[in-house]
């Protein structure tokens, strides 16, 4: 090849490359489709407001019909029954079990929540116990359920139940017998005197007011 011919194929590739880079490439991007709202209201604002309805519970309650249906709820009353002659004459510790918490009561000015009842009316839902009892029988009655629980493990020979009642006058009804009396023992052996007839007065109920 000549020395003319590889100067003109140098100045046609020259041109070539000065021509490449001022061309221009263009991309093409799909145009965004026309997304119209239809809408008689111009949208004046893009924020968006939303609104959550919460419901409300509403509690009413009634405290007049609560404080009567409060007041005749009944009781619970626990009990220990055997026969007179055993609590009340032949029982050495029963009385002085009785006096000295009825004196703590006292003291610490408590209202009584302890009775003895002679012949007790409630008994009569009872005939699993009232057929093994030696009449009269005497009971001796508390709502305070462990304190019963604790004078059955000291008298022992006696029976334990409960029951409920929606008043006082109810739970403690008796059917006294005429008198209640027990022979005196001939020979006294204790070092103190035996307690006289009468003592279980004090814890004899009287009709509520």
């Amino acid at each position: 090849m000549s020395v003319s011919s590889s100067l003109n194929l140098i100045s046609f590739g020259t041109q070539l490359l000065n021509s490449s880079n001022q061309t221009q490439c263009k991309v093409l991007l799909p145009s965004p489709p026309n997304y119209s709202l239809k809408s008689s209201k111009p949208i004046t604002s893009c924020a968006w407001k939303t609104q959550i309805s919460v419901p409300r519970a509403v509690s009413a309650v009634d405290y007049s019909d609560t404080a009567e249906k409060e007041a005749g709820v009944a009781t619970e009353y626990h009990f220990l029954v055997a026969n007179a002659k055993f609590m009340l004459d032949e029982e050495e510790h029963f009385q002085e079990l009785l006096a000295e918490r009825l004196r703590n009561y006292g003291e610490k000015n408590k209202e009584q929540d302890f009775w003895l009842i002679i012949e007790p009316k409630f008994l009569d839902k009872f005939p699993e116990i009232t057929k093994r009892l030696k009449r009269p029988a005497v009971a001796l009655v508390s709502t305070n359920a462990p304190w019963i629980r604790f004078m059955k493990l000291r008298l022992d020979r006696v029976l334990e139940g409960s029951f409920e009642a929606s008043n006082f006058d109810e739970a403690l009804a008796s059917n006294p017998p005429a008198s209640l009396e027990f022979d005196k023992p001939e020979k006294w052996t204790a070092p103190y005197p035996k307690y006289e007839s009468g003592w279980w007065d004090p814890y004899i109920p009287t009709k509520s007011s």
